[in-house]
């Protein structure tokens, strides 16, 4: 059982990091892994709308989208973290979002998420809805904390500083091992996944 934390901010060892590494550090206090995911600084293309992934279960850009996907089982949980920009997320992990999600064909289905960001002072609440929604679309489960999951500082010394911040990405840890752990005593105990319906669409066109 392991948590993918994806850092989709341009600094490897920034901000979103430290706060990523705390909640990393609070999952291994439970005896759940993780690994962090970062997209590093080439560009990464956005959705071109093609729709390949429907019959291939893939992306056509050949990038950390597939490799991602290939090891969707692995993972019980995904954290998305990211640093405010213009009171959003940043560009490249959208980008990044948009084709994981859109060509993940379920397989995220029943999977833990949550959003984590980092901001010098404001925004953070607007890049929080944004990451969520990418979540209950594909019937995930999103995971709370004590406070909105935001660390606050213009460099990692100065989120270290943000005492409420890093305890809310711990609580965040605590939960989201918590609520895994109950996902698998239930599956030990025989309770069923949820079983779905065919998805139905309407178009609001006569």
């Amino acid at each position: 059982m392991k948590v993918l934390l994806i850092n989709g901010s341009p600094h490897e060892k920034g901000c979103t990091y430290t706060a990523l590494n705390e909640v990393a550090k609070a999952l291994a206090a439970r005896g759940i892994g993780s690994e962090i995911l970062w997209l590093g600084t080439k560009p990464i293309a956005g959705c071109i709308a093609c729709r390949k992934c429907m019959g291939s279960g893939k992306c056509v850009f050949e990038d950390k989208v597939n490799e991602t996907l290939e090891k969707a089982d692995e993972y019980g949980g995904i954290v998305i973290g990211s640093p405010v920009y213009y009171a959003g997320p940043a560009g490249q992990l959208t980008a990044f979002l948009d084709r994981l999600f859109y060509s993940s064909r379920g397989r995220f289905a029943g999977k833990l998420g949550a959003a984590v960001m980092s901001c010098r002072r404001g925004g953070a609440s607007a890049t929080f809805d944004r990451l969520n929604k990418y979540f209950t679309i594909v019937n995930m489960h999103i995971v709370g904390s004590q406070y909105w999951n935001q660390v606050h500082g213009n460099t990692p010394e100065e989120v270290l500083q943000d005492k409420e911040g890093l305890q809310t990405m711990r609580t965040l840890g605590e939960n989201m091992a918590w609520l895994l752990q109950c996902i698998e005593a239930g599956k030990a105990a025989g309770v069923p996944a949820p079983s779905y319906e065919a998805p139905l669409r309407t178009n609001f066109i006569r």
